[in-house]
C-alpha cells in the first residue's frame, strides 16, 4: 500500500502505549509499557463476556461478500493489504498494543480464534487516521460486518450467533458510525425481571428504531447522569447492561460487577487529546470570552478550575431530532429503575426527562460528527445552522482543520452507485427518521466575527 508520508508518533494512552502510524493511517509499530496497563484496560481488552461473533476463518473470507471490483482488488492484495482493506471496510481500529491477542481493538481473543465483541467497537475510534482510546468510532460499519458474516457462516456451513440473528430483526445502525445501541438495551432488559432473571417468554415492547452517536468516554468523569437524556445515574452497572443476552443468565452476569467496577475506574483516566494543528492563540482568547458568555451556562467552563452544570436543555428549547427522547417510555424507564442495574433505587432513574443533556465539550474538535445522532460533519456547522448538509459522506481519514470536523462531500440526492444498503450506508442522510440535523440554533444570534472566534476556541478544549 501507498505511504504518503513519513511515520507519526502519537500517545494513545500515556499510561499505556504509543501507536505509530503513518501519515495514511496505516499501523507502523508500537511501543508499550505493560507494567502501567490500568487493571481496568486489561479487562476490557482480555476477558470475553460475550460469545465469539465469528472466528479467525470466517473474518478471513469476509471479502468475498464484497461487490465484485472491491473483491478483486482484495483477491489482487496481499494478506497484510487484505486485512487493511477489511478493517477499512468495517471500521475496524489496529490494536494499540498487543493485548488483545491480535484482533481489532474492539474485539477480545477468546483463545479459539474467536473474535469476541467488547465496548471498544464503538468506543475506541480514530480522527485524522489517529486511533484513540475512548473516541467514538464514527466509521463503524456494524450492519454491513454482520451481513458479510452470516454469509460467510452460512457458506462455511457454521452456526449462526445471537448477532447474526438479532440483525434480521433489528438495524444494527442505517449510517456508518452510528449506532441502534439504545434499542438493544430495551431488547435485552425485556426478557429480565428486576432481579435479571431470564424470562424469555417476556413481550418484546414496541421499538423505536433509531441511530445515536456515541458519546466520548472522557466525559464520563464530569457526569452524574449518563446517557443523551440523563436519565440514569452514573455508575458501573450501568455500563454492563449490553451483556444482558440470555446466554448470560443472573448469577454469571452479577459476578462481573467488580470487573466493571475497574472499567469505568479506567474510563475516568482517560484524557482529551489535544488539537494537533496550529491555534490563533489571541482569536481563541476573545472566542473564549464569548463563550463564557453565550455557551458556558449549559457546556460549563473549562481549564484548571473547570464546571459543569450537566443542564437537561428542554426539547422546545434546543429544538434537535426528539426520536431518541421519545424512544424511551416511561414505563421501561420505570422498569429500569426497580432494577438491579439500577441499585433497585428508582430515584436513580428520571422516568419523564423533558429534552437532551448538554454534554462537556473536552476535545470537542476530535469527537466529530456533531449532535446526539451524529448529524453535523463539522463545528462550522454546528454554529451555522442554516448551513448544515442534508446528504453527505465523510473520507476515511481526512480532517477539515478549516471547519474543525470531519472531510466530507455533500449530495442533493443519494448518488445512483448506493442501490446497495452497504452503500447507502456509507451516506449520512439527514432527511430520515431520526437523524435530522435541525436544531442548536443558539449560535445564530451570533456575528460570523464571534463563531469565528468561537470556533477557534473551541480548539483549545
Amino acid at each position: 500500500m501507498r505511504d504518503s508520508g513519513p511515520p507519526q508518533r502519537f500517545t494513545i494512552l500515556a499510561s499505556i502505549c504509543v501507536l505509530i502510524i503513518s501519515s495514511a493511517g496505516v499501523l507502523v509499530a508500537t511501543e508499550c509499557a505493560a507494567e502501567e496497563v490500568h487493571p481496568g484496560y486489561r479487562i476490557l481488552r482480555t476477558k470475553a463476556f460475550l460469545p465469539a461473533d465469528f472466528d479467525d476463518e470466517v473474518f478471513e473470507d469476509l471479502w468475498r461478500q464484497w461487490p465484485a471490483e472491491q473483491r478483486r482488488r482484495a483477491e489482487q492484495a496481499t494478506p497484510s493489504e487484505r486485512r487493511q482493506m477489511m478493517f477499512s471496510e468495517y471500521g475496524m481500529m489496529p490494536s494499540p498494543d498487543d493485548i488483545g491477542g491480535g484482533k481489532a481493538l474492539g474485539y477480545v481473543n477468546d483463545g479459539r480464534g474467536g473474535w469476541v465483541m467488547n465496548c471498544l467497537t464503538c468506543h475506541g475510534g480514530k480522527v485524522a487516521g489517529r486511533v484513540i482510546l475512548g473516541l467514538p468510532n464514527s466509521h463503524l460499519a456494524l450492519h454491513t460486518l454482520t451481513d458479510d458474516v452470516r454469509a460467510t457462516k452460512l457458506l462455511q456451513k457454521k452456526k449462526l450467533t445471537h448477532m447474526d440473528l438479532g440483525s434480521l430483526g433489528m438495524p444494527l445502525g442505517t449510517s456508518n458510525g452510528t449506532t441502534n445501541a439504545v434499542m438493544f438495551g430495551v431488547a435485552l432488559e425485556a426478557l429480565r425481571d428486576d432481579d435479571l432473571n431470564v424470562h424469555l417468554n417476556n413481550p418484546i415492547p414496541k421499538m423505536t428504531h433509531h441511530d445515536m452517536d456515541a458519546p466520548p468516554w472522557w466525559h464520563l468523569k464530569k457526569k452524574r447522569w449518563i446517557y443523551a437524556d440523563g436519565f440514569v445515574a452514573k455508575s458501573h452497572r450501568a455500563l454492563m447492561q449490553f451483556m444482558l443476552i440470555p446466554k448470560n443468565d443472573a448469577k454469571r452476569f452479577k459476578s462481573w460487577e467488580d470487573d466493571y467496577r475497574q472499567i469505568l475506574a479506567w474510563i475516568e483516566t482517560i484524557e482529551p487529546p489535544n488539537y494537533p494543528f496550529p491555534i490563533d492563540r489571541p482569536l481563541a482568547e476573545r472566542g473564549r470570552l464569548i463563550f463564557e458568555d453565550n455557551c458556558a451556562e449549559c457546556h460549563g467552563t473549562y481549564g484548571d478550575n473547570w464546571t459543569y452544570p450537566g443542564r437537561i436543555v428542554e426539547l422546545d428549547i434546543v429544538g434537535t431530532d426528539p426520536v431518541r427522547l421519545r424512544s424511551l417510555s416511561p414505563a421501561y424507564r420505570r422498569k429500569y429503575g426497580r432494577s438491579w442495574l439500577a441499585d433497585y433505587k428508582p430515584e436513580n432513574v428520571k422516568e419523564r426527562p423533558s429534552g437532551y443533556v448538554a454534554p462537556p465539550l473536552d476535545g470537542i474538535w476530535a469527537s466529530a460528527p456533531y449532535l446526539h445522532n451524529g448529524s453535523v460533519p463539522t463545528l462550522w456547522h454546528l454554529l451555522h445552522p442554516h448551513e448544515r448538509p442534508q446528504i453527505w459522506r465523510r473520507t476515511e481519514d481526512g480532517y477539515d482543520a478549516q471547519r474543525v470536523g470531519l472531510e466530507f462531500s455533500e449530495f442533493d440526492e443519494l448518488p445512483s452507485t448506493a442501490e446497495t444498503p452497504r452503500k447507502v450506508r456509507r451516506y449520512f442522510d439527514a432527511r430520515n427518521p431520526g437523524k435530522s440535523a435541525v436544531g442548536h440554533d443558539f449560535p445564530a444570534t451570533l456575528s460570523d466575527a464571534e463563531r469565528r472566534a468561537v470556533l477557534e476556541y473551541l480548539k483549545t478544549l
